[in-house]
């Protein structure tokens, strides 16, 4: 649109506040702006000449205008947000965040279950978050476990099922983390309170929580039942530590939330963090694309806008480290130059720092993000390096692991179009070897998975790798030729100190060199196998270890352990625990076993 054109319409745009919508010739949306006058707004993009070249590019393109008038400049405000999340045109800011957060949901249900979840339901259920880390948000829910006891069942427990005695309790009820509902063990008032107490920790607020069983240690004190009373006790220690670790600042400060910018040429990195009584309860630091003229004021307010929409926060007080234009009935904006309020400022400008050197350190490893040219071209390297006879978008790893012959597991991990496809990641346990045995054990996972690939009908990778050398290789490809899918993908070995490939039948191995992309990926590929198979080892160990310490007695056996473990929840409470109680649970002679076993070993 000419200055000319532009000048016979300027007339019809109002004097008042709201937004403008520019469209190109092929009828799209292509920048949106707010303003507090429209037609003085959209008239200085036709009077004057623009040094910036990307905006002089806008003004060429722009075909069309469309304006909504609004109430104030607070609509004008939040509805130009709406529409470039919703559009993300071509010349507005580029927020590069498009994950789906995890939330915590207290389901609308009888004796509601509280689970983790991505997909938000209209079905009368509250919904807590969302969360930046699915680590924090399962750490969250192992923590209020160990102190609420709540159902994890999907049993309909509804008053005339109850009545009807149609369920029994499970393991949970016997290892004390659900009080039994479904039995009718547990009334719904108790249930909520419970519910209750939940909500005040996902909002912060543990203090109220400490207090109620601070009231029930001084209850169970007084009817002399001093077990029950130290078993609340430590829940009040736990909840104290867990305030103590989440709380940053003086818990007065109260419900805030905090961002803070950093420039660097087109690209700026904010960091938000949202705060409930002094526990920062949100911590997320974004890069957004400037496109425009667009000063670091106009950034960080539409960052704040949009992170504020996509968490939910409803915070009153905003601290920021200057003056912002940021519409938002009832809010106020805070710039602190000391106190708490100026220490959570400082925090949010370390993270902002850390997150920018953090990305020019993975940029300097080429770690980061590649377009998808460059991953195709890295792939194109690797088929030309492996001589492959297809283009290697679907690769499989596979890696083995045992500690001295026990736990034996393997894993595998997939990678789409040079990325990770962790939906299609997969461990095993090892079923049909016993002992140490790397070659039998890559033999059978790799017949389990592609045998239950064909059985399904899925695609076979172009490229397996196989992490442990000639003899792993050779154990794999056995199961390959078995299956009859000898040709029909390639497998090569990765030795596992000198990054040296070997193919099925060379003599020699292949090195590719030692800064080219493609091993670079395979880097990637084989440390990604190694990380995901030491992950589900440990934890497989780890709930191993209870057990094997009780069955290492001779006499002792599963079963044996199982009941104990049951009964005493842990082997610290076992060998703390008289030979009469030891004999209740599994009989004179077990209980004289396990008892001396144990003493024996401390």
């Amino acid at each position: 649109m000419t200055q000319q054109e532009f000048s016979i319409i300027s007339g019809s745009i109002p004097a008042l506040p709201g937004i403008y919508k520019y469209y190109n010739a092929a009828n799209e949306l292509i920048y949106v702006g707010k303003a507090k006058h429209l037609r003085k707004r959209v008239s200085s993009y036709f009077s004057k000449t623009f040094t910036n070249y990307k905006t002089a590019e806008l003004v060429q393109r722009i075909h069309k205008i469309e304006f909504t008038i609004v109430n104030s400049e607070q609509d004008a405000f939040l509805l130009e947000n709406s529409l470039i999340k919703e559009y993300q045109p071509l010349f507005n800011i580029n927020l590069k965040d498009d994950k789906t957060y995890p939330f915590i949901v207290v389901k609308n249900e009888a004796f509601p279950r509280v689970f983790f979840t991505r997909k938000k339901i209209n079905d009368g259920s509250q919904y807590f978050g969302p969360y930046t880390s699915v680590a924090s948000v399962r750490e969250l829910l192992d923590f209020i476990k160990q102190n609420i006891p709540l159902r994890t069942c999907k049993l309909n427990l509804t008053d005339n099922n109850i009545r009807k005695k149609k369920f029994k309790v499970c393991l949970e009820y016997h290892l004390g983390n659900c009080k039994g509902p479904c039995e009718g063990l547990q009334t719904l008032e108790d249930y909520d309170e419970g519910i209750d107490r939940l909500k005040s920790i996902l909002k912060g607020n543990v203090s109220p929580v400490i207090q109620d069983f601070k009231k029930q240690v001084k209850l169970f004190a007084e009817k002399m039942e001093f077990e029950k009373a130290a078993v609340f006790q430590d829940k009040i220690v736990q909840l104290q530590n867990y305030q103590a670790r989440s709380t940053v600042v003086n818990t007065n400060t109260g419900t805030v939330d905090v961002a803070s910018i950093l420039e660097e040429g087109d690209t700026a990195y904010v960091n938000y963090l949202s705060v409930s009584n002094g526990s920062i309860i949100v911590t997320k630091t974004i890069t957004l694309v400037k496109k425009l003229e667009e000063t670091k004021e106009e950034v960080l307010s539409f960052a704040i806008a949009q992170l504020r929409q996509t968490f939910g926060n409803e915070a009153k007080e905003i601290i920021v480290p200057f003056p912002i234009d940021y519409n938002e009935e009832g809010v106020q904006l805070s710039i602190p130059k000391s106190g708490d309020k100026k220490k959570l400022l400082d925090l949010s400008e370390k993270n902002v720092n850390y997150f920018m050197e953090e990305l020019h350190a993975r940029k300097i490893l080429r770690l980061e993000d590649k377009t998808e040219d460059e991953k195709q071209a890295v792939l194109l390297q690797l088929q030309e390096d492996l001589q492959l006879p297809e283009l290697p978008n679907h690769i499989e790893c596979f890696d083995n692991s045992n500690l001295h012959g026990t736990n034996a597991v393997a894993a595998m991990v997939c990678f789409k179009n040079g990325e990770p496809s962790k939906a299609d990641y997969r461990h095993f346990n090892i079923k049909t070897v016993e002992g140490i045995n790397d070659f039998a054990s890559m033999a059978e996972v790799v017949k389990r998975r592609y045998k239950r690939i064909i059985d399904e009908g899925k695609p076979i990778p172009q490229l397996v790798i196989i992490d442990g050398g000639k003899g792993q290789l050779g154990a794999a490809l056995e199961s390959i030729y078995e299956l009859g899918l000898h040709g029909k993908t390639t497998l090569v070995g990765l030795a596992k100190n000198q990054e040296e490939l070997f193919f099925a039948g060379d003599q020699f191995s292949k090195q590719l060199s030692w800064n080219s992309e493609s091993l670079k990926l395979i880097r990637r590929i084989r440390d990604e196998v190694h990380r995901f198979g030491i992950t589900f080892h440990r934890n497989k160990r780890s709930k191993a270890a209870i057990q094997n310490e009780l069955e290492q007695i001779a006499g002792v056996g599963q079963q044996t352990a199982d009941a104990l473990l049951k009964a005493f929840k842990s082997v610290k409470r076992i060998r703390e625990t008289s030979f009469e109680a030891l004999e209740k649970v599994v009989g004179k002679s077990k209980a004289r076993i396990v008892f001396e076993g144990l003493h024996k070993q401390a």
